[in-house]
């Protein structure tokens, strides 16, 4: 029959079980002193693979670093985080280049013209060392299409300066794409509210 413990020995026992974590943790981070400019991707079918990217462009713009977004899909929605980003455009600058998802334009030439477009606006950030992170939203969905010649993209990626952090959005990633990724994170959707016939909203999706 197991002693039941005191809530003084229980104390004692969760303390010193934190002390061991935390040396094993620090121990762990004292090994860690490389720094460089990460390409970060975000991939998979459930939500929150642009959300988090706009959270780390908040994190960049809150050290004052210079930041690059370009939008590939998606159109000049009015989302709450451009709004916030206004009052930042010292330090964020916004390419809003995609034409619509590509079911709603049903024309590849254009999609194909406006991909083209909004990479040669990524890939002239991206080799600017002014801009520390540089968000390729949605790029993902083009490279799934072909609408770009992924060879361009990965070396871009492997040959931009090395200070810069590229993150990568869309679903459907490549796998070319997370070889060369140093930080690949994959959303999986659980439960959605738009399969119980509720819409997008303020605040939530835009």
């Amino acid at each position: 029959m197991s002693k039941v413990l005191t809530e003084e020995e229980r104390t004692a026992r969760h303390n010193e079980k934190m002390k061991k974590k935390k040396a094993a943790h620090d121990r762990i981070v004292a090994g860690k002193t490389a720094e460089k400019g990460l390409v970060a991707v975000h991939t998979g079918k459930g939500k929150g693979k642009s959300t988090a990217a706009m959270g780390m462009v908040c994190r960049a713009i809150g050290h004052g670093m210079k930041t690059g977004i370009v939008q590939f899909v998606k159109g000049a929605w009015e989302t709450g985080e451009m709004t916030v980003f206004e009052a930042f455009s010292d330090l964020v600058e916004v390419h809003v280049l995609g034409e619509g998802f590509t079911w709603d334009t049903q024309d590849r030439e254009a999609d194909v013209a406006a991909a083209q477009r909004a990479w040669a606006q990524a890939k002239s950030m991206i080799e600017d060392p002014a801009y520390r992170m540089v968000l390729c939203d949605e790029l993902n969905i083009v490279l799934r299409y072909d609408y770009l010649p992924m060879d361009e993209v990965l070396e871009t990626l492997r040959n931009k300066p090395a200070d810069t952090h590229v993150i990568i959005t869309g679903r459907n990633a490549k796998e070319e794409l997370m070889e060369v990724a140093d930080l690949v994170t994959e959303m999986k959707e659980i439960k959605h509210p738009f399969r119980a016939g509720i819409k997008a909203q303020a605040g939530i999706e835009f």
